[in-house]
């Protein structure tokens, strides 16, 4: 066929003049770091985990679900995804010919009729004179222009280059569904812990009321001063502004939820208290190596950056050499729509051009040394990344390490401190001991309350982290 140096050309793969891509080596250690503050059982990294199989309690999973669906970040992270995929695409489409077809018709008469009336030449005598610079044309034809024959790989290149962009943003967007999650399960958690706390200060705002009247009582008695019951209106208006505060705490971490799920969310969906959503979040197991934190979205993101700006070293190194384009047309033309299809009919053209600057100031170079600089800076950016993810899985361990041994402690606190008051109130109501040391007892009861409450929260929140810093549920990586 006579297309078919086209068709040959199009075909044609060039050799790329992309450097091999190596990926660097892990720049942190193998295991995990150990020591007083790690738990044995905890020095690795998780298996594969869904985060439904994290986030146990059926209330928060339907939240996250419902996050999942309306977040407005996920949204945009989809729409990026869409765009570099069509990116991708339209690189893609710049190695093979553009292939047009056409057809026409065209009516012609250049005036050669009024020319030979001018010169009194009878027409209607001698009709070959009228027809002879008038008639019809018809064409039909199909052509490719300019198609570059990728010998050096430069199209191909940039095509590997915008593939692993469009990749990166997918596992940019994966990173953001782990935020999102990791977000809604904090919040969720932080919004239990506040409704615990409310839910203390008012308990102790109603103990508060009954030392503040049981001690107005034995003021008008005569037998406690005044300051007993100063002192006791502290409490109650220390416990009463911790109510104030905890409800607007408690409103604001509703709106949080609501904004990060999308959407009003059911109160039903809500704990009541720390107590009653501590076991949503599993005890994580332990898994593998470091070597688990490449499956994290950010770190995956960043090497595919790497993979692109290693692509576009063999787009630059390419276009030091000649760049070759062809051009072609095969059609068919007539005066005769009856004879456009007969083969005296057809016509063709071929064409190729080369292009090669001789001079122009050393900016083809600069643009290899550009490239080459941006493949370092991601080298950097990818091993910096790595890096960060070593350090977020290291301090969650270690939180992880002594955070039993603290609500441990915290909890003998709250007992001693209980059984404190419980014998200083018993002492002070039998006028053994002073009103000031009862008060006092008190104070340190309600403090050590809600530091347990608060590193109930710790404890808690702790299992998200590990969760979110090991990167959440692995995926497949779509460079393999």
């Amino acid at each position: 066929m006579r297309l078919a140096p086209l068709i040959a050309a199009a075909v044609l793969s060039g050799c790329s003049m992309a450097p091999k891509y190596v990926q660097p080596d892990l720049p942190v250690p193998a295991s995990w770091p150990v020591g007083d503050a790690y738990l044995a059982q905890s020095e690795a990294a998780l298996p594969v985990l869904s985060y439904r199989d994290v986030f146990v309690d059926p209330r928060l999973a339907q939240v996250i679900d419902q996050g999942l669906a309306n977040n407005r970040d996920l949204r945009i992270a989809a729409a990026n995804i869409a765009a570099t995929r069509a990116q991708y695409r339209i690189q893609l489409a710049n190695q093979l010919p553009q292939i047009g077809l056409g057809a026409g018709g065209t009516r012609f008469d250049n005036g050669s009729a009024n020319q030979n009336r001018n010169q009194n030449i009878d027409i209607g005598n001698n009709p070959a004179a009228s027809r002879s610079n008038a008639g019809n044309r018809y064409t039909a034809d199909v052509s490719t222009t300019a198609f570059e024959v990728d010998l050096f790989g430069r199209l191909q290149s940039l095509s590997d280059a915008a593939l692993n962009r469009y990749f990166a943003t997918e596992a940019a967007a994966r990173a953001t569904r782990l935020t999102l999650i990791g977000d809604i399960a904090d919040a969720w958690l932080t919004y239990a812990a506040d409704s615990s706390l409310l839910r203390l200060a008012e308990d102790t705002a109603a103990n508060a009321r009954e030392q503040v009247k049981l001690t107005r009582l034995r003021l008008d008695g005569g037998i406690a001063p005044r300051t007993d019951l100063r002192q006791a209106e502290q409490i109650l208006a220390t416990a009463e502004a911790d109510i104030a505060q905890q409800t607007t705490l408690l409103a604001q971490d509703a709106n949080a939820l609501q904004l990060l799920v999308g959407a009003p969310v059911d109160v039903a969906l809500l704990p009541q208290s720390i107590a009653d959503a501590r076991d949503a979040v599993t005890t994580l197991p332990a898994g593998l190596d470091s070597t688990i934190l490449l499956r994290r979205p950010d770190v995956m993101q960043a090497e595919f950056d790497l993979r692109a700006a290693n692509a576009e070293i063999g787009a630059a190194r390419a276009a030091l050499f000649p760049r070759i384009s062809l051009t072609g047309l095969a059609g068919l033309a007539s005066n005769a729509l009856s004879t456009l299809f007969t083969g005296a009919a057809f016509n063709y053209s071929v064409g190729a051009n080369v292009q090669y600057s001789l001079f122009a100031g050393g900016a083809a170079q600069a643009g290899v040394a550009q490239t080459q600089a941006q493949r370092d800076a991601a080298i950097a950016g990818y091993e910096g990344a790595i890096q960060a993810a070593f350090r977020d899985v290291a301090d969650a361990l270690a939180r992880r390490g002594t955070i039993t041994e603290q609500l441990r402690a915290n909890g003998n606190f709250v007992d001693a401190a209980a059984d404190s008051f419980r014998l200083t109130d018993m002492r002070y109501r039998g006028g053994l001991d002073s009103f000031l040391t009862s008060l006092d007892a008190q104070r340190s009861l309600y403090t050590a309350q809600r530091t347990l409450l608060n590193t109930q929260l710790v404890e808690a929140s702790n299992r998200v982290t590990l969760y979110r810093s090991l990167g959440g549920e692995a995926v497949t990586n779509p460079a393999q």
